[in-house]
């Protein structure tokens, strides 16, 4: 994780290492999905995406799906969206009261996922990893904008009156990797590193990461072109951490601080550069763990670091269990939830045990890949799978120690001595998602994309 609050030995973020001083910080947290539309729509639902049908960045989720913004809502809650949340289509609420900053990428046109035209290899390098260095965008112009409503709201006489949610959406440290000075150069170059590559490892990765990288694009660079975007990547992170800075002040000073609970979390990771890859789409750690931080002065004790390994949907669940937005009729109107409640890892003391899943359930059926890609994390094991070609073909499994093998860089599938692990994490994994059924639903779904997208083109000549 890209921040000093996990350990990260470079990489400056004194507002997030304070908000983990005061709250709970999960130490193995997953989104759902490793890509920006899809994960959302889950943890906006609670629910996996093969259960809601939001496969890429182009998929809308359903205006009549029930949100954690309708249930509080519902339960009396003003529920507002500041900057990101990425949905696609014309509603652009799902549940919220209003929109009181910009989200610049559900503003973007996004290409469309299409598994009919494999193989897909790039023509030439990703330019993201090129174009880094020190400069704007449009993107910290809206993160900066973003910033400033938030604490307009914060700041209103009106959050007094009524219980709220505020959902503030950054775009960093997302690409394009370009930001302000002295941002860039707080790391480049005297702090700029790179990947951690042991000798081979590249020649050794798994075929959906290859299938990945031929994808994108994501090789060809030289190091200084790596290091360059990585300082500016780390950039970033320290400029989103100023912005949180701003945030956490403004409860302070508006005498919010004791009464309101923060969560600090994210839709995915960044690859960097790691195991060759950038961007994401990856179940390797720095693309699909994710931080999660949750602090309630008061209420949940500071300071807590919790191994347990949890998931965006169990997010969604505790969201709704902080706010009470149980009435009986969102019980009755809301399709059963993929995750559970936080609160009992969130009370319980740091030395207290207590009973807990101790699983996340990570999928991709988006572009980057040909088929659907699905993982297990349980306790120390993480298992990835993806379907052969035809169901005839065996499937590729990689399963990784992550207490043994943190990197990720000995593939354990297959060793004898694991086959029990190997074979009650696949049971799990397939147990409620069937790759035959969810490769036919994203084939048809591209499909009649694809005829929509055309009409569309058509209409606009």
């Amino acid at each position: 994780m890209f921040s000093g609050c996990y350990g990260h030995p470079l990489v400056e973020t004194p507002a997030l290492d304070a908000l983990a001083r005061r709250g709970v910080l999960f130490e193995h947290a997953y989104c759902n999905v490793p890509l920006c539309v899809p994960s959302r729509m889950s943890f906006m639902t609670g629910r996996y995406v093969h259960h809601i049908g939001t496969w890429d960045n182009s998929s809308p989720l359903p205006s009549d799906a029930v949100t954690w913004a309708h249930c509080l809502a519902a339960a009396g809650y003003e529920v507002v969206l500041d900057g990101k949340m990425h949905f696609i289509g014309p509603d652009q609420l799902h549940g919220f009261a209003r929109q009181i900053g910009v989200d610049l990428h559900a503003q973007q046109h996004h290409a469309l996922a299409n598994w009919d035209a494999w193989p897909r290899k790039a023509a030439q390098p990703w330019p993201g990893v090129r174009r880094a260095g020190p400069g704007t965008t449009r993107e910290i112009e809206v993160d900066d904008l973003v910033a400033e409503r938030a604490l307009e709201f914060l700041r209103d006489p009106a959050r007094r009156a009524r219980p709220w949610a505020l959902c503030v959406g950054f775009i960093a440290p997302h690409f394009p990797f370009v930001v302000p000075e002295p941002y860039f150069s707080r790391y480049y170059p005297e702090r700029a590193d790179l990947p951690d590559l042991p000798p081979g490892h590249l020649e050794r990765l798994p075929p959906a990461a290859r299938r990945l990288q031929e994808a994108l694009g994501t090789t060809g660079y030289s190091e200084d072109e790596i290091r360059r975007a990585r300082a500016a990547y780390y950039g970033l992170i320290t400029y989103l951490d100023d912005k949180i800075r701003c945030l956490l002040a403004c409860l302070e000073e508006q005498g919010l601080a004791e009464q309101t609970v923060v969560i600090y979390t994210s839709d995915h990771g960044e690859l960097a550069g790691e195991h060759g890859l950038w961007r994401k789409m990856s179940f390797y750690e720095q693309s699909a763990r994710v931080p999660l931080i949750v602090s309630w002065p008061g209420v949940f004790p500071a300071g807590v670091r919790r191994r347990e390994v949890v998931s965006l949907v169990d997010l969604t669940a505790t969201l709704l269990d902080l706010a009470a937005a149980w009435p009986p009729e969102v019980v009755r109107g809301l399709p059963a939830l993929d995750g559970e409640s936080l609160l009992p890892l969130l009370t319980a003391g740091p030395a207290e045990p207590v009973p807990w899943k101790d699983e996340a359930f990570c999928e991709l059926e988006a572009h980057g890949t040909d088929r659907p890609l699905a993982m297990l994390r349980r306790g120390r094991w993480k298992l990835c799978y993806a379907p052969g070609a035809h169901p005839s073909e065996p499937p590729e499994l990689e399963l990784y120690d992550l207490e043994g093998d943190p990197g990720e860089f000995e593939n354990l599938a297959g060793k004898p001595e694991l086959a029990h692990v190997q074979r009650d994490l696949l049971a799990r994994l397939l147990q409620e998602w069937d790759p035959w059924q969810v490769w036919a639903a994203v084939l048809q779904s591209q499909r009649s994309r694809r005829i929509i997208e055309r009409a569309r083109i058509g209409a606009m000549k």
